[in-house]
């Protein structure tokens, strides 16, 4: 896998698996094969900058991917394999934990999530209080 520019990402029968973070761990260019994955931590990172994204329809096609990935360019997959050298340690757990790093990339999106889950959680709460209210009246 080290020596490899590019890694496939297929999904699989499982929402997550290590293809994507070995893939990264190597600083090969990852190519994920998926309609709907959800990718960690895409909120703040744009996987089009060090990764190839292929439609699963496409993928299947007779020489498709090795179309796409011969035909780009040295140039191209430099940028790409540049870009994932530098998000690389966003996957790296270290310890003790340091800024920018997994766990630190992990408690960050929890932070990001809360305010929209304690928005969510008084939503839920706006109905029943206003009919229990009028109940009252």
């Amino acid at each position: 896998m080290a020596s490899s520019k590019f890694c496939l990402n297929i999904a699989g029968d499982t929402p997550s698996s290590n293809h994507l973070f070995d893939a990264i761990a190597n600083q090969c260019v990852p190519v994920i094969i998926s309609d709907g994955i959800e990718l960690p931590f895409e909120d703040v990172l744009d996987y089009s900058e060090f990764g190839v994204f292929v439609r699963a329809s496409n993928a299947v096609k007779k020489g498709y991917l090795l179309y796409l990935l011969r035909g780009i360019k040295k140039d191209q997959w430099t940028i790409l394999w540049e870009r994932l050298k530098e998000i690389a340690p966003h996957f790296e757990y270290r310890y003790p934990s340091q800024p920018g790093d997994a766990v630190d990339m992990v408690w960050e999106a929890v932070l990001r999530k809360k305010s929209s889950v304690q928005f969510r959680h008084h939503r839920k709460n706006r109905y029943t209080r206003s009919e229990a209210l009028l109940k009252r009246i």
